[in-house]
């Protein structure tokens, strides 16, 4: 069996390590030269799927820094706790440097008799050579032919990342503000760095030493010593309406985008590749033919999945959009008061680790 990965990009080359640790022959192809990752961009990934990562894929523990506790602030309760989310035996989630994990795939890959990178400057007149197609390339003529019914959504927004340096502290309690002009991250990465996602509600790039001063202005826990060149990117949501056509499937970023406030986003790229991992083998051990068929049954599995948690992430984004605008503490206090509640707290917890099992 041979499987054509469309893109270079950190989903394709994760997808690609998940598939060749399976015996399957995969060639990444791409049309253009990759860009080096931002090197201020950092990954969360829930602790499910750091084990899926560390049995399925390959370790993470050198590359990851564990986080046991996840402390929420809003402006309109001040310095007061809006929500706890904690465990004590085991960390809720991981950050990791985007590039320092595209580069520990690639080097893996780059030794696999199974993986082959090819380059294209021209139409893929190959792909019809494969079982299956996977496309995670926005711009190509595939893209814009089958996969450009979507669902979009902008929210006038920027989103800007930095890694701060600080003076050294037990750093393993990631926090997120909902400021009056848009949620800010600190995600820590070791004990003495911490990566910092601000989005503000303006599509007008503000000043590095503006960044900078709200930076300062939320910060009650680092002593910042310098920090990283700041980048932004504009914030959008998007949803395809059809997962495949025939043998070509769509996948990571290409199939959906959420919000980055919650930390998702890969997250729901990583789930999907269980579940596809999952239909492979099945089909394998039953002697099956690998065309469209899985195509078919992974949207069936994911589908419904990811447009409900698509919907509830940008749920909290609304809700908390319209909390920054009031001058009351309502729905702060309400948050508050539900969360509280243990059952309702081990919830969301399980959404946020898992994702949606229904």
């Amino acid at each position: 069996m041979r499987v054509c990965i469309i893109g270079a990009g950190l989903s394709s080359y994760t997808l690609a390590k998940a598939l060749v640790n399976q015996n399957i022959h995969v060639d990444i192809v791409s049309q253009k030269k990759f860009n080096l990752l931002d090197k201020s961009r950092t990954i969360g990934i829930s602790k499910s799927n750091i084990d899926f990562f560390n049995n399925s894929i390959i370790n993470l523990d050198k590359i990851s820094w564990k986080l046991k506790k996840i402390e929420i602030f809003t402006d309109n309760l001040t310095k007061e706790k809006l929500i706890n989310f904690e465990n004590n035996k085991t960390e809720l989630f991981s950050i990791v440097k985007n590039y320092k994990l595209y580069e520990l795939l690639k080097k893996s890959l780059s030794k696999s008799k199974y993986f082959k990178k090819i380059n294209f400057k021209k139409k893929f007149d190959l792909i019809k050579n494969y079982n299956l197609v996977i496309n995670t390339d926005h711009s190509n003529y595939i893209t814009k032919k089958y996969f450009d019914k979507n669902i979009i959504k902008k929210y006038n927004a920027l989103a800007y990342t930095t890694i701060i340096h600080h003076q050294k502290i037990q750093n393993d309690v990631a926090i997120q503000i909902f400021t009056k002009r848009g949620p800010l991250a600190f995600l820590p990465i070791s004990n003495s760095e911490t990566s910092v996602v601000y989005s503000l509600h303006k599509l007008n790039r503000e000043k590095d030493s503006h960044i900078i001063d709200l930076i300062n202005k939320y910060n009650f826990k680092y002593k910042i010593k310098n920090l990283n060149q700041i980048k932004s990117f504009e914030l959008k949501s998007l949803s395809l309406r059809s997962y495949f056509h025939n043998n070509i499937l769509a996948f990571g970023d290409l199939l959906h985008r959420v919000h980055p406030l919650a930390g998702q986003g890969f997250n729901m790229t990583i789930r999907d590749i269980q579940i596809l991992l999952n239909i492979i083998e099945n089909k394998k051990n039953l002697g099956l033919a690998l065309d469209s068929s899985v195509n078919l049954e992974l949207e069936k599995k994911i589908k419904h999945k990811n447009f409900i948690f698509s919907n509830g992430i940008d749920l909290i984004h609304e809700f908390f959009n319209l909390e920054r605008k009031m001058n009351t503490n309502i729905l702060s206090r309400s948050v508050q008061l539900v969360v509280k509640n243990q059952s309702i707290n081990r919830l969301f917890t399980k959404i946020a680790d898992k994702g949606v099992t229904l």
